[in-house]
This record gives C-alpha cells, structure tokens and sequence, in this order.
C-alpha cells in the first residue's frame, strides 16, 4: 500500500458517528468494514503455561484497536503474534485472507507488511532523525521526499540531522511512529507507546498519535494497561483478562455496558447496588429503579436478584437537611479536583461517589445517598460474574437458578 493510498478524507458523521466526532474530530469507522486482520481460535502456551487461550479477535481495516489490560493478561504476546514474532500453539493468523501462522507454519515477520513502534522507541543511536526514518526505506524511488514529508507530518520539520540523545522524549517517539510509516504497513503495532513518557506529555502525544495515524489512515493495533489511554484514542477497545478476550466495543459502550464484572471494574471505580426485580422496578437500597432505566432488564426477570452497576458519578451524596440518610460515609480519598467517599448504604452495600473537592463530608457522617445516572444501567445476576444476556456463566447451571431468585 502506498502512502498516497493510505491518506483518506473522512466525510460527514452519521448519527452512530456524533460522539466520536465530538471527541476525535473524526466519525465512527463502519461496523461493515473489511477484515484486515483476523486471529482465529489462538492459543499460546510456553511450557505448561498458557498465555492465550482461545482467542478470537478481528482487526477493521482503517481502525485503531487497543488491546487492553492489567500485567500477565497476554495482550503482549498477542501483538508479538500478529507482528510474526511468536508462532501459535493453536489456531490460526489471517491477514488479508491468507493464513499467515498456525502451529506449524510461521510467515516471517519482515514479510508481513506489519509496522511496530517499540515500547523504547529502539532508535538508532548513531543515526539521525531524518537517517532513522529512511533507514528502511533505501531503495524508494522518492526517499528523501518521503523522510521529509513524514518529519513534517510528525511535527519534526527543521529537525532532520537531529540526533536521539538531543530530542525529548515526545520527540523520539515522534521519530519512531514516523519510521513505522515509511515503508507504508498495512497494520501498525504499538507496544505501549506512552509508558516512557511522563504525564503531561503522554496525554499530549496520544492525542496527537491518533491524529497522524487518522491523517495517514493506517490501521493500528495498540496494547495498554491504562484505561484513560485506551479509552481516549481507540475506535474500538478489546480488553483481555488471563489470556482470553473479556470483551470488545466502542469505549463508551465497554465502559457503560460491561459484560463481565472484571471489565466493570478494570475500567474503573465501579460499585454494585442490590436489588430484586418487582412488576416494573428493581427494589433497592436507594429506592425503586424503573426497569426502562435499566439496560436489557425486563418484566420476566420477575423475583431474580440483580447486582446493578453504579459508578461514582451515577449517584449524588447530600448531608442530612431535610434528608432521610440511608448511609454513612467510611472512607475518603482525595483526589485533588475531586474526593471519592466510599459510603455503607444502610442495607449493606457499598457505594463510590464522587464530589467536588469543595464539597467536604466528614468520614462517618449520615448522609443521604440518591441515583442521579443520566443512562440505563448494567445490571448483573447476583453470584454471577457475567451479564446474563450473552455472557459467559462461570457456572451455567445456576443460571435459571438466578433468573428465578432462587440460587
């Protein structure tokens, strides 16, 4: 694929596509679009231990994919899978339609058409930015026009015979992703691209990462244990626990509707209120719930005991003036901006809410608890660790058990 080809010019959004372009300027890539990449059924194992197990996952051709998850949970190796780097023990890698590794075969990374941006960058030392960026690229016919342009489009004009031990850390890792692009991959891998980058920086270059690789329009594949980082850049984010693949959506979807406890809570604070259905609500300790503002949750879940998802900002905390109190504050972090209390509902569960750093509740303070959430909530079968509308049961059998308030 040339350069040429890679650059795309995006048109208007469509309605799936508003919030998107409110947050990257760019509308939602189409759910339709072609397969570029495909893991089938893959399996890692080193020894006795199993890294990947089971794996199925699809790349979209144009999108930017981010493998997310805590330490161990195997989405390094399985970018070191797509990139040709590692050999499956089971199951299959598919690129472009052709079976690219199994368990016994193995196309060489170097003939995968496949870039990586490297956790360390992996500059050359003695080289400098403008020699780094061609070096792979020696027998293109328009070389020094190809270095220049990619200089520019990484905002390193003027900084050609630079070398790595002058330039800021932004500024490396801008020479790695443009030395990524010369040769004009197909698929770009990142491995934790920002880890080595302090705070204020690494906001910076996410956003301004994403922007080049929307610019050039290469597809990208991205690896991360940061939720605000994968959450922030990434049209779609896989998030992997132990080797499987947990679940995958847009960010506002995986974080709004997780299917599994673990992607709840991995995506940040996330609490779990008590309830069991009734006629049309869900009896809890903040009151009755409507089922219409509970996502998926009908009126033939009649009697079951649900767990529903609360996030800190989905409830609202006010000291007792005029207030039945229905909780007492535990615990208290403070967060500059803002202070996270941890309050015990007077029915035994426990709640996250966030306020103002202005706002000051004393620990052990009555306080009356209300739901504010302004979007349906996810809900859970209680003792189950997944949704019950498509998820994976860690034990099936009480399923019916669940739904029927009898487990």
């Amino acid at each position: 694929m040339s350069f040429d080809e890679q650059s795309q010019t995006y048109g208007d959004t469509t309605e799936n596509g508003i919030v998107d372009q409110l947050r990257y300027g760019h509308p939602e890539r189409d759910p339709d679009a072609k397969t570029l990449f495909e893991l089938d059924a893959v399996s890692k194992a080193y020894d006795d231990t199993t890294v990947i197990d089971d794996l199925s996952l699809e790349i979209r051709e144009g999108e930017l994919l981010t493998l997310l998850g805590p330490s161990g949970c195997g989405k390094t190796t399985t970018l070191r899978l797509i990139a040709g780097l590692e050999t499956p023990s089971e199951g299959r890698l598919v690129q472009d339609g052709t079976v690219v590794a199994r368990s016994e075969m193995s196309i060489p990374a170097d003939q995968r058409d496949v870039g990586v941006v490297f956790q360390d960058f992996a500059l050359f030392p003695h080289l400098t930015a403008a020699e780094n960026v061609g070096f792979g690229i020696e027998d293109h016919e328009n070389r020094g026009e190809r270095v220049r342009s990619l200089l520019e489009l990484v905002g390193l004009s003027g900084l050609e015979d630079a070398r790595p031990e002058t330039l800021s850390g932004g500024q490396r890792q801008r020479v790695a992703l443009a030395r990524s692009l010369a040769p004009a991959p197909e698929l770009l891998l990142l491995d934790e691209p920002f880890s080595n980058l302090d705070v204020d920086l690494r906001v910076e270059m996410r956003e301004e990462v994403r922007r080049i690789l929307k610019e050039t329009g290469v597809t990208a594949v991205s690896v991360t244990h940061d939720q605000e980082e994968a959450m922030s850049i990434s049209d779609r984010v896989a998030v992997m626990n132990a080797g499987q693949l947990e679940q995958i959506g847009r960010p506002e979807q995986v974080f709004q509707q997780p299917e599994s406890r673990f992607v709840a809570s991995f995506l940040g604070h996330a609490s779990f209120l008590s309830g069991t259905v009734s006629g049309d609500v869900v009896t809890t300790g903040l009151g009755e719930v409507p089922l219409g503002r509970i996502h998926g949750l009908s009126a033939e879940y009649e009697g079951s005991r649900v767990d529903l998802l609360i996030r800190p900002d989905d409830v609202r905390g006010a000291r007792p003036a005029g207030h039945a109190t229905n909780g007492t504050v535990v615990h208290r972090r403070y967060l500059g901006p803002t202070v996270l209390y941890r309050v015990e509902l007077e029915s035994g569960d426990m709640l996250g809410l966030m306020h103002n750093h202005a706002e000051e509740i004393a620990l052990d303070a009555p306080i009356s608890v209300q739901l504010t959430a302004d979007h349906d909530l996810a809900w859970f079968p209680r003792g189950r660790r997944q949704m019950a509308d498509g998820g994976r049961s860690t034990s099936p059998s009480t399923r019916a058990d669940s739904e029927n308030g009898t487990e």
